[in-house]
């Protein structure tokens, strides 16, 4: 028989590793013999971090040189000759300076960060540091023009508004919310702070264009008052202000929002200038600029960096280390090349850090490199790089100078993941999953990921995480899962398919009570007795007021949405957005059906029953599983929050799955079949499919092929042929699919029932007689047309066969004319074919010379091939000497039509007699297997055993022959 059934890929030659604990057993074949060759995205960033990690870990060679130096040969060799004016402080202070740094880097790593780390070195400057120097500038020059008694109420003033001014101070005094809310409201404090002040400084002035300048400043600050509340009122969460500001500017006002309040920010300095009086102005502009370049410091790096620099060179310049003494005691011998080399060395040290730290500025270069390179998606994206960036950063750092650390990708995901962060372990999942969907890298990451327990661990774990909080970190694992699933060989991990199983029950389900099993308590009614009453319920209302009008007016929207985003500290992250736009970054992916938990789940099995039988014994094993894979099978499901579409998404994966098990071969496929069949609700569920106009093309094929592997089971053949529906639903797709209009899936379907009747006629009478009988088709008139197509040819011809073996007595005279008509057909066949194809069709003229013995014997003389057809005959029964697993039957229906033949004609034996029939039949009968009395061999597993042996039929002939003979 020609028949597919869905094969394994255990065949396939693969790579193998195993990860083995006592009680965790992996075994991962990675797809791909080759090794893989693909640059990883990282690599150009990775060596931008190795040169600026370099440069910093000089510097800081540099520095502990200098401090051992300083500490040992200056202070200790020289404490007494030092010029006390300058060396011996400055060569004090530098070692204090080291010393903090060093102390802070060997013990407290958070503390080097905030002082000494070159990565943040510069950061971007928010409005809220333009805020503090537009206060702080207004009130110095409103103290430097007013009189020295009104300092005091002045100062005090400032100390009561700066929480509300500047969310620098307000994160020491306040809680988060509002310190959102300072953030947000700040700007149009500065700006009416400047507002106010502005006249009063104006009218200080001695100056009698005071009255123009006033209203020119007014003007202004009312111009940039309505700018930046629109601004503000923008960014605020009222669903209408949030709905207007979508439909009119949508996600391109983002960005621009900073940008303008920034632009109003700098504005506003501009005017303070302009507002001051003549012997102001350029010390206004002079305290700006140095209060803008204060502000844009990350931490100390920086000034540290520069007071080195300074105290070097002011030394080095003057080279009087002497002093007004110029003699060479011996006390002062090498003191001069002494201190030389230690200036040399904290100049250099400075001058290694200031590199490092401008080189730092720019990494925003190879970030979105690696975005792009690594088709990172969206803001995610780029936060994934940013958290990529200051992990290499770190492990670079702690790495030796000349043997760096290794660093990739794949391990910071890995990493991230046995986190004890959930939003690290969020951000570890969603880079694995991007870089498996990436085929160049999906094979390094497999190989990498597959062969650490505790990732895998981890990456299990996270499939049974059920709670709100983690409903994304189990919906990226359950994606990371299904890449890999059909790389993995799962031999013992403890509960493994329950998690995967657990992925099932996403769509919760209705509780349907039966009335004579259930008992229906209602639930216990609450005590009102402790309920809130009258005023306090009316408290409690209020308070939910207060706060959520607290959240539309302190939290900006922005805020809303990325409230976890770990803001880069690169001075030019916020500029990138404009001055690089042919570096935009792609949107994410919208989420579809295909990401339904259930559907992934599906997924999931499906590849790990196609790639080992093991895994398909573990999904057999599982309480519960074949269980709810059927229940997804059914048109009408009982689950919640569920949508039509989903439901179609989860009964096609539903059906590939079923798909799979039920064509595992061996004798687990067997027993697999037997226990899927078993459930109550299956063959009804499929009826219903096939039954549905609705159905799509796919699910009908896919049921077509499951009942097609189900019959292999004779009790199950049995069962599907009592539902009449199915029958005529294969007859109908069969039959009415295989017109020379159809398209190709028109045939793939028709072809798929077409099997299915094959095996649902073999060795059962009643399922030929409901095909025979069916009211829409003349059933064998139209398999006879078929035998003209090649695409159909052998399973009309099987079917047929079937059809004279048991449906004989049911057959009509226009039935048996229609078989007499294709017998030049079938021989023709013979004559030609070889392997199943040839079973199939010897078969079949065997049971039309059984039905029609005298017809066969006047078309073999009219067509004149007697002598050629039975020698062809026992030819084949001499080249199938061992028969083989395709076609395991070859020397049975041989057999079989020389019995028929010399049954219905006697002198046909002596025909077989000359072509040496008997001694093949001798060969035949010493050459025995059991493999014969089966119509399929599935790997190990014969299926459909014969009532019949070979050896009795090979006796029959053999007494055929003798009787002949005689």
């Amino acid at each position: 028989m020609s028949f597919a059934f869905s094969p394994c890929a255990d065949g396939e030659q693969r790579r193998r590793g195993r990860v083995g604990a006592p009680d965790i057993q992996i075994e991962i074949v990675c797809p791909g013999g080759g090794k893989n060759k693909a640059a990883p995205p990282e690599k150009w960033l990775n060596s931008f971090v190795h040169f600026i990690t370099l440069v910093e870990k000089l510097g800081n060679a540099l520095g502990t040189l200098a401090f051992t130096w300083a500490s040992v040969v200056l202070l200790g060799g020289y404490p007494t000759v030092l010029h006390p004016n300058n060396d011996f402080w400055f060569a004090t202070t530098i070692v204090f300076l080291e010393a903090a740094r060093m102390f802070s880097r060997d013990n407290n790593r958070l503390d080097y960060q905030l002082f000494f780390r070159t990565r943040g070195a510069f950061r971007s400057i928010g409005w809220n540091g333009l805020v503090l120097i537009i206060c702080v500038s207004n009130c110095l020059v409103w103290l430097l023009t007013s009189s020295q008694s009104d300092w005091v109420p002045q100062l005090i003033g400032l100390l009561l508004v700066s929480p509300c001014i500047c969310v620098e101070v307000a994160r020491l005094l306040l809680c988060d919310l509002l310190q959102h809310g300072i953030s947000l409201w700040s700007p149009i404090f500065a700006i009416l702070v400047s507002m106010f002040m502005a006249p009063t400084l104006i009218y200080n002035l001695d100056d009698d264009s005071w009255i123009l300048r006033r209203n020119i400043v007014l003007t202004t600050h009312m111009i940039l008052l309505v700018v930046v509340l629109l601004v503000t009122l923008s960014r605020l969460q009222f669903p209408g202000i949030v709905k207007l500001v979508d439909s009119t500017l949508g996600d391109k006002l983002l960005p621009w929002r900073r940008v303008i309040i920034r632009l109003c920010m700098l504005a506003a300095m501009v005017t303070l200038v302009f507002t001051s009086g003549t012997g102001f102005q350029y010390g206004i502009i002079i305290f700006q600029v140095l209060a803008l370049v204060v502000v844009s410091f990350g931490n100390l790096q920086i000034p540290a960096a520069g007071l080195r620099i300074g105290l070097a060179l002011s030394r080095i310049r003057d080279n009087n280390y002497l002093g007004d003494d110029d003699q060479m005691v011996p006390e002062k011998i090498n003191l001069v090349p002494s201190l030389n080399i230690f200036y040399a060395m904290v100049l250099a040290q400075g001058i290694l850090y200031i590199a490092a730290c401008i080189l730092e500025v720019f990494s925003f270069i190879p970030r979105r490199s690696l975005v792009r390179r690594a088709e990172f998606r969206g803001r995610m994206g780029v936060e994934h790089v940013n958290l990529y960036y200051a992990y290499a950063f770190e492990k670079c750092m702690r790495g030796a100078m000349l043997t760096p650390e290794k660093i990739g990708l794949i391990r910071f995901a890995m990493d991230s993941m046995k986190s004890d962060s959930p939003k690290m372990q969020l951000h570890g999942v969603q880079i694995l999953h991007n870089l498996l969907k990436n085929e160049p890298f999906k094979t390094k990451a497999i190989s990498r990921l597959t062969n650490s327990m505790k990732t895998m661990t981890s990456l299990f774990n996270m499939l049974g995480r059920t709670s709100e909080g983690d409903k994304d970190i189990r919906s990226y694992a359950t994606k990371v899962m299904a890449e890999i699933a059909d790389s993995l060989r799962i031999v013992s991990i403890p509960g493994a398919m329950q998690l995967i199983a657990s992925l099932l029950d996403i769509g919760h389900r209705q509780k349907i009570i039966d009335p004579l099993l259930d008992i229906d308590i209602p639930e216990a009614e609450k005590d009102t007795s402790s309920q809130p009453v009258g005023k306090e319920k009316h408290k409690f209302m209020m308070l939910t007021w207060w706060k959520q009008l607290a959240i539309y007016c302190l939290i900006p929207t922005e805020d809303r949405h990325s409230s976890n985003r770990d803001e880069p500290n690169s001075y030019m992250h916020r500029c990138w957005k404009w001055i690089a736009k042919c570096w935009s970054i792609p949107k994410e992916n919208p989420s579809t059906n295909q990401d339904l938990l259930p559907v992934l789940a599906m997924s999931i099995l499906d590849k790990l029953a196609s790639f080992d039988l093991e895994n398909c014994m573990e999904i057999s094993r599982a309480t519960g599983l074949i269980s709810k894979i059927i229940d997804y099978t059914r048109s009408r499901t009982e689950m919640k929050n569920i949508d039509e579409a989903q439901q179609i998404m989860l009964k096609g994966s539903s059906l590939k799955l079923l798909r799979t098990l039920v064509g595992t071969k061996g004798k687990f496929g067997v027993t697999l079949r037997q226990k899927i069949s078993e459930h109550p609700f299956l063959l009804s569920n499929l009826a219903q499919i096939l039954d549905d106009s609705c159905s799509s093309r796919e699910h009908k094929e896919l049921t077509a092929e499951i009942l097609r592997n189900l019959a292999m089971d004779g009790n199950t053949r049995a069962e599907i042929g009592h539902i009449r529906n199915i029958i005529s639903r294969l007859m109908h797709a069969f039959i009415s699919k295989g017109g020379p209009s159809s398209t190709n899936s028109d045939h793939l379907l028709g072809k798929i029932a077409g099997q299915a009747l094959a095996l649902l006629a073999m060795e059962n009478t009643n399922n030929c007689l409901v095909m025979l009988a069916g009211p829409d088709y003349v059933f064998i008139k139209e398999l006879t047309i078929m035998i003209h197509s090649e695409r159909y040819k052998y399973i009309a011809a099987s079917l047929l066969r079937y059809m004279c073996v048991h449906a004989r007595p049911q057959l009509t005279s226009s039935d048996l004319k229609d078989l007499s008509q294709i017998l030049p057909k079938v021989w023709e066949g013979i004559m030609d074919t070889e392997g199943a194809e040839l079973e199939i069709l010897v078969g079949l003229s065997s049971q039309i010379c059984n039905v029609l013995p005298d017809y066969f014997s006047q078309e073999l003389e009219h067509y004149q091939i007697k002598e050629t057809f039975i020698q062809r005959l026992v030819d084949v029964l001499n080249a199938t000497a061992i028969p083989t697993s395709q076609c395991p039957g070859i020397r049975r229906v041989v057999v079989e039509h020389a019995i028929s033949m010399m049954e219905g004609n006697h002198s046909y034996t002596s025909c077989f007699e000359q072509c040496e029939m008997m001694e093949t039949l001798l060969m035949v009968e010493r050459t025995p297997s059991r493999a014969e009395n089966y119509r399929f061999l599935l790997d190990d597993a014969g299926v459909m055993e014969h009532n019949v042996p070979l050896p009795a039929l090979v006796a029959r002939a053999k007494e055929l022959m003798g009787r002949g003979w005689l």
